[in-house]
């Protein structure tokens, strides 16, 4: 058996952190059939699917035409990479990422969690939501509406007996109805015109960026494109949860009222690294790869296509539109009047659900890094702060703090997206630079980040860097 030069032993490790424990040896499990790996990626995709693929690209679209579709494909290989790279480790360890991270210092999980609660603690995909609710409505107050939403998502989260299986229903059902929705207005409304200056953008628009859009623009888009930030890092997670590698042998987390096991983010595993073992990670990892890049970038690219054409095809040209949601109200409009109401009601049906389907997903992105890194380096000895007390614990308080922050007035969606967007960006460039170093040093050879992979995801950083540096130039420029 060749695993004791790549994994070394209790005998033979002594751990340089407390909760740097050696990891456990096991076999790992067989793989199981492609479609009932489908889950993780549907998450992440329905998570993510909100902001980004129903305002800011479309919104881009509007002002700017579809010139910067190009830029949307590069994202979503790009985050596809490092997607795969975060699930590399956790198949190979049944570990997050971010506890991987926290074993070389803890100040990386700090700044994990810091960063991710400034980026999600702002409830902009909520009031989003609220927002378009009230076109469906005809009105109503927009902050009690978000900050009731909020209690609501709180609650559905507290009570499920298996937090995942939840998620996963509420996201799987959006991505459903927007589909559907694509589907119709890529028949009924989408014209010949709009397709081919599509196709003819995306090639021969490379590289370009159109009159009128700015680096901030730009660098909130690509976080907004598919996942972002620390969103992608849960993946890590959820794929633990569903059982995927060594994921197989961790409790999931579950409520505390309703359920009994739980998510442990202290285990680590390796598998001997002789033949059968290897064989069946080749088929674990070709499999998630399929899973990944189905149901999260091709769901993506159609998703971000076909509402940018949307809009190219109703807004694009106008002098009415504006920097915030009611661009959607313009829209419901305008496929009302071309087609019929009932389209115009779908459409801000869909909206409403897809945004308040990315917050109750965001509430659990936050809830379980910080409930993780909490209880892995903190609490590991305390027998009533479970993971999943901790867990909700960090749910309510979001729920708290979002609250508080649209009662004191701060309410303008595009805003608040913008805030988190922007940060998402920045966070993804730090830890795809802490990916390499984890997929490469804390892997046995044969599993390890190399090849091609490596060259993707050095890209990959050089991609996020570039327009951090360009949005940063470009505000030190206008404001000094």
């Amino acid at each position: 058996m060749s695993s004791a030069s790549s994994t070394p032993s209790p005998s033979t490790r002594r751990p340089s952190h407390p909760v740097d424990a050696p990891p456990h040896l096991l076999d790992l499990p067989d793989p199981p059939p492609l479609r009932t790996m489908v889950g993780p990626g549907v998450v992440a995709v329905g998570i993510g699917m909100a902001a980004g693929e129903i305002i800011l690209w479309p919104y881009l679209t509007s002002i700017g035409g579809l010139g910067l579709l190009w830029l949307a494909v590069v994202t979503l290989v790009v985050q596809t990479v490092i997607n795969l790279e975060i699930e590399r480790y956790t198949l190979a360890t049944g570990q997050t990422v971010v506890a991987g991270f926290s074993r070389w210092s803890k100040a990386w999980g700090i700044l994990i969690c810091l960063a991710g609660a400034f980026q999600y603690v702002w409830p902009g995909w909520a009031t989003s939501g609220s927002t378009v609710l009230t076109y469906l409505t005809g009105g109503g107050d927009v902050t009690w509406i978000t900050v009731g939403s909020l209690v609501g998502f709180g609650v559905v989260l507290t009570v499920s007996p298996v937090v995942y299986r939840t998620i996963e229903k509420v996201e799987v059902v959006k991505v459903a109805l927007t589909l559907f929705f694509l589907a119709v207005v890529a028949v009924a409304v989408i014209g010949w015109h709009t397709w081919s200056t599509a196709g003819e953008k995306t090639v021969t628009g490379a590289g370009r960026i159109p009159d009128g859009i700015t680096f901030t623009m730009i660098l909130s888009a690509i976080g907004a494109a598919g996942a972002g930030g620390v969103h992608n890092l849960v993946l890590s997670n959820w794929i633990r949860d569903k059982g995927y590698g060594m994921g197989a042998h961790v409790p999931k987390l579950v409520s505390p009222i309703t359920g009994q096991s739980e998510a442990s983010g202290a285990d680590r595993y390796a598998f001997p690294q002789d033949e059968a073992n290897l064989a069946r990670w080749r088929v674990w990892w070709r499999r998630a790869n399929t899973e990944h890049i189905v149901s999260f970038f091709v769901v993506c690219l159609v998703t971000i296509g076909l509402m940018s054409m949307l809009a190219y095809e109703t807004l694009f040209g106008r002098d009415d539109v504006e920097n915030s949601p009611t661009f959607l109200r313009i829209q419901g409009d305008l496929l009302g009047q071309q087609v019929g109401d009932w389209l115009k009601i779908v459409f801000f049906a869909v909206a409403t659900v897809s945004l308040w389907a990315a917050s109750i997903g965001l509430l659990d992105v936050i809830g379980r890094v910080v409930s993780d890194f909490a209880k892995r380096n903190y609490l590991r000895e305390s027998a009533f702060w479970t993971e999943g007390r901790l867990y909700f614990a960090v749910v309510w308080a979001e729920v708290g703090i979002g609250s508080a922050i649209l009662l004191s007035g701060v309410n303008q969606p595009i805003v608040l997206l913008t805030i988190s967007t922007c940060t998402a960006s920045v966070v993804t460039l730090v830890y795809s630079a802490l990916l390499i170093r984890l997929n490469r040093r804390d892997l046995p050879a044969a599993v390890r980040l190399r090849g091609s992979r490596l060259g993707m995801m050095l890209l990959a950083i050089g991609f996020y860097g570039f327009f951090a540096l360009a949005m940063l130039k470009s505000q030190i420029e206008a404001n000094f």
